[in-house]
């Protein structure tokens, strides 16, 4: 098996202005793919378990702050409702 040019240690040793290019391409695919995987398993619109599970957004407290960033609220402070309308 051969490797592409470019993609060896040793053409990496001759052109090491590729270090940083391999590194941040390398550093935005690993932080798309964990924010993807953040999303499937703990957003309250993505329900993997239907079976158990069908409205998963029923089960989270209306303060708590499943947003990775909110730079206008803090949803832990804010007033809302005990009770939830019933889905029938």
């Amino acid at each position: 098996m051969r490797l592409m040019k470019g993609l060896t240690i040793a053409s990496i040793k001759k052109h090491p202005s590729l270090i940083p290019l391999f590194f941040f391409v390398g550093s935005g695919c690993l932080f798309a793919g964990l924010y993807t995987l953040r999303l499937c398993l703990y957003s309250p619109d993505v329900s993997i378990d239907r079976k158990n599970n069908p409205f998963p957004y029923l089960k989270w407290d209306p303060t708590h702050q499943y947003k990775l960033y909110s730079p206008i609220r803090d949803y832990s402070k804010e007033e809302f409702p005990k009770e939830r309308p019933k889905i029938d």
